[in-house]
């Protein structure tokens, strides 16, 4: 069964076109906050994209008026009384490690991620939105930090590990720190997304951008986002260049290197 073939409850899935899934939040009523059976849909979504290689980049939206507005504080005051609020380990085995999980397993699965931000992006939402490789918006989004407006630690679900690396630590600390909303058109000038389009154009930019990826040789593509991931924390210069050289010999001897080149050397067929 492929993945579009699968049933999700929070979750639409689909494939635009060959080779990119466009996986979209849906529920608009709530500003597709994020309950458990979301948590759940995303579990499933990502193990099955992590074993899935005709699905080569992946698009994250969401449905109507909002991209994501965090965790859906109403189902977490009306569960209160469940076993995942008994203690904190209770809360942070069955609370907050399942959530966090979305931040890991969107990071690992070897798609590429493109964030279409279509409206808010708060708390949670803007954690899934700052994991996301490249981040599309439109007007209508906005960015903010919203754990620490509500009581929590503005650390949470990678916002500190993110939102440095993309705008620096100065910005981000202030953003973090106040958690005041941060516009579509001053992310884009701080650099928190790489472009703020029409709301219209706004998966029809994410596909362009999709297209341009799925274009490349696919372990190509796999290896520059590990690549990525790793070498963002790599302890030396000398240990980043060794896994580049490494992906690089292990493409150079894919048999496709030398078919490619021959366009741009001119080089006769022999």
């Amino acid at each position: 069964m492929s993945i579009a073939e699968k049933t999700f409850a929070t979750l639409a899935f689909t494939e635009p076109e060959p080779g990119i899934g466009l996986a979209t939040m849906n529920r608009p009523e709530r500003l597709n906050a994020i309950n458990p059976a979301m948590v759940a849909d995303f579990d499933a979504l990502l193990a099955a994209l992590a074993k899935d290689e005709k699905i080569r980049v992946l698009i994250l939206t969401g449905a109507g008026r909002g991209f994501c507005s965090g965790a859906d504080l109403n189902e977490a005051m009306a569960n209160r009384q469940t076993e995942a609020f008994a203690d904190p380990e209770s809360f942070l085995r069955l609370g907050q490690e399942p959530y966090a999980a979305l931040i890991t397993g969107l990071r690992a699965i070897p798609q590429p991620v493109i964030a279409a931000v279509n409206g808010p992006a708060a708390g949670a939402g803007f954690c899934l939105a700052l994991a996301a490789d490249v981040r599309f918006a439109s007007p209508a989004a906005y960015f903010v930090n919203s754990f620490i407006n509500i009581g929590l630690s503005g650390s949470e679900l990678g916002s500190t590990y993110f939102l440095p690396r993309l705008i620096g630590l100065a910005p981000a600390a202030e953003i973090l720190y106040t958690g005041r909303k941060v516009p579509a058109e001053e992310a884009e000038r701080i650099g928190l997304v790489n472009r703020v389009v029409p709301p219209e154009a706004l998966l029809a930019t994410a596909l362009d951008c999709a297209r341009k990826m799925t274009a490349k040789i696919p372990a190509a593509l796999r290896l520059t986002k590990r690549a990525l991931d790793r070498n963002i924390d790599s302890p030396s210069l000398a240990a980043a260049v060794d896994f580049e050289s490494r992906n690089q010999a292990l493409m150079v001897f894919s048999g496709e290197f030398f078919q490619l080149i021959k366009a741009f050397a001119k080089m006769p067929e022999k």
